[in-house]
């Protein structure tokens, strides 16, 4: 969750990690609560990094890339896109047919995302940003997935201020949901 160095190497990290979860949920060969949990975990790190990324990544977009606003706002649709399939992962019980083909199609968005955003945006705001200007992004960016919700809220503000304002509320409230249910802690 915390993983040191500028914003480009944390998220890069959470990227990583993210693959790493797809890797575990292709590799299962059954269902039940280890899916259940994986795909709980995944919700988790992919909310708080998506929180994380529209507070401050994409604000830094919009203000130092040529174009920045046209890319932050693609991105964010394709945020939008992947809470909405998190919502219905979150209640698709894990024996219902369904349950495959949503995983699928949120691996496919999700490692669509991350390609686009390693390839194209992360080396442009590299160019444009001071090395200290990304290292204090990072920090924020560690903060920000700290108090950040862990389940998805499609309807919740993606762009700054009321996303910087809600989303700390709504982690709290996530948390304390996630530490009665023990989701989260496989």
């Amino acid at each position: 969750m915390g993983h040191g160095g500028n914003i480009l190497q944390e998220l890069t990290t959470d990227h990583r990690e993210v693959e790493e979860f797809f890797g575990r949920i292709e590799a299962l060969t059954g269902g039940g609560q280890e899916l259940r949990d994986l795909v709980d975990e995944v919700t988790i790190e992919l909310v708080r990094h998506s929180v994380a990324e529209e507070q401050y990544l994409y604000p830094a977009v919009r203000e130092h890339i040529e174009g920045g606003d046209r890319l932050a706002d693609k991105e964010i649709a394709d945020h939008g896109r992947v809470e909405e399939l998190l919502k219905q992962l979150e209640k698709t019980d894990t024996g219902d047919p369904r349950m495959a083909p949503l995983l699928q199609q949120l691996m496919n968005e999700v490692s669509e995302h991350l390609q686009d955003e390693e390839t194209n945006l992360f080396p442009k705001l590299r160019q444009v940003c001071s090395p200290e200007a990304l290292d204090e992004l990072g920090d924020k960016v560690r903060r920000a997935k700290a108090m950040a919700p862990t389940r998805p809220h499609p309807s919740a503000p993606d762009t700054p201020p009321a996303n910087k304002i809600l989303a700390p509320g709504a982690g709290l409230v996530d948390r304390a949901r996630d530490f009665v249910t023990g989701r989260g802690r496989s």
